[in-house]
C-alpha cells in the first residue's frame, strides 16, 4: 500500500461522511463557503448600515433609507467564506508506544488524515503541524483536491524525537497558522495539565476554535501488565523495573486524577475534548468526536 493511503482507514471515512464539521466561532478565509467571516465583503448576508462617504460605490447606498430620512447610508454585508481547519499532531518520542500493535502517532495520524478527508470534501481548507520541542513539518491550508495525498504522505514520513515543550510549543503555532479557524490537537497530552490548558487557551485567545483529541494506548489506561516488568522513559533517561500488579491502584488513580483535570480544564477554558483509546475503531471515535461537536455548536 503506498504511504499516501497508509492513514486512510476506508472504514473511518464511511464513518464520518455525511458529519459536517462547522466551526462555534467567526472564522476566516479566503473563498466564498458556508462559514461566516469578520471581514465585509458582497455577499448574501447584510450586516449592516453606515453612514455614507465620498467615493463609496453609489450601487450600495440603500435609496429606501434616502427616501425615508433624507439621509445616505451603505449597507454592509458579511462575507461568507471557508472554514480553515488546523490539525496539529504531536510527534514526540511519547507518541511511539505502541502496546496494542499500533502506536500513538499512527493512530492519531489516522484521525488527522480522516478529518483532512471531511473537510476537503466540504470544499474547506486544512492543514498540517507535526511538533514536539518544536515545530516539525508544516502543510500550509488548502481546499485543492490534490492536498489530501501531501498531508498524509507527510505524516508518514514524520520522525518522532524530542518531548513536548507544552510551555512555549502553542505560542509559535499561533505565529504559523495566524488566521482564525478550527485547530484540532492530536497528542497524548503526557506532561504539565495546568502548562498545556494554559496553552491551549493562547491558541483560543487568537480566536481558534479548540479541541483535544487526546490519544492513549489501553496499558497507559488499564495497566493490565503481568509480571517484572521494565519501564523505560521514551523521552528521558532511566527505567524502572518492578511488578504492575503493586502499583496498579496507585497507578490507576494517579492516572483518573490526571484525566478528570485536564478535562476539566479544558472545559472550562470553553474547548472541546475527546479521550481516544488506541485500541478502537477509527470510525467510531469520529462519529463520536464529530456528533458531540455538532452537538456542542447547537448549545
Amino acid at each position: 500500500m503506498p504511504d499516501s493511503k497508509r492513514f486512510l482507514h476506508p472504514d473511518a471515512l464511511a464513518r464520518i461522511s455525511r458529519l459536517d464539521l462547522r466551526a462555534k466561532q467567526i472564522v476566516e478565509g479566503f473563498l466564498s463557503g458556508a462559514h461566516r467571516s469578520p471581514f465585509f465583503g458582497h455577499s448574501v448576508e447584510f450586516l449592516q448600515h453606515r453612514e455614507y462617504v465620498p467615493g463609496d460605490d453609489l450601487r450600495h447606498v440603500d435609496w429606501q433609507v434616502w427616501a425615508r430620512q433624507d439621509r445616505l447610508v451603505v449597507k454592509q454585508f458579511e462575507e461568507e467564506t471557508n472554514l480553515r481547519c488546523y490539525l496539529l499532531v504531536d510527534s514526540s518520542r511519547s507518541m511511539e508506544y505502541a502496546g496494542g500493535g499500533i502506536s500513538k502517532f499512527e493512530y492519531a495520524s489516522t484521525l488527522a488524515a480522516s478529518l483532512a478527508w471531511l473537510v476537503l470534501q466540504q470544499h474547506d481548507a486544512v492543514g498540517c503541524l507535526t511538533f514536539d520541542d518544536d515545530i516539525r513539518e508544516v502543510i500550509p491550508a488548502s481546499a485543492a483536491a490534490g492536498h489530501l495525498p501531501t498531508i498524509a504522505d507527510r505524516l508518514s514520513r514524520t520522525t518522532r524525537r524530542e518531548a513536548s515543550r507544552w510551555d512555549t510549543i502553542f505560542a509559535r503555532v499561533a505565529e504559523v497558522f495566524p488566521r482564525r479557524g478550527v485547530m484540532l490537537v492530536l497528542s497524548d497530552f503526557l506532561g504539565d495539565d495546568r502548562q498545556i490548558v494554559k496553552g491551549l487557551r493562547t491558541l483560543a485567545e487568537r480566536g481558534h476554535e479548540i479541541a483535544a483529541l487526546q490519544v492513549l494506548d489501553d496499558d497507559e489506561l488499564d495497566f493490565n501488565l503481568e509480571g517484572p516488568t521494565r519501564f523505560e522513559d521514551l523521552e528521558a533517561e532511566g527505567f524502572l523495573a518492578c511488578n504492575p500488579r503493586a502499583l496498579r491502584d496507585s497507578y490507576l488513580a494517579a492516572v483518573q486524577e490526571y484525566l478528570d483535570r485536564f478535562r476539566h480544564g479544558v472545559a472550562a477554558a470553553g474547548m472541546q475534548y475527546k479521550l481516544a483509546r488506541t485500541s478502537r475503531n477509527f470510525g467510531a471515535v469520529l462519529a463520536e468526536f464529530l456528533t458531540e461537536w455538532q452537538a456542542r455548536i447547537r448549545r
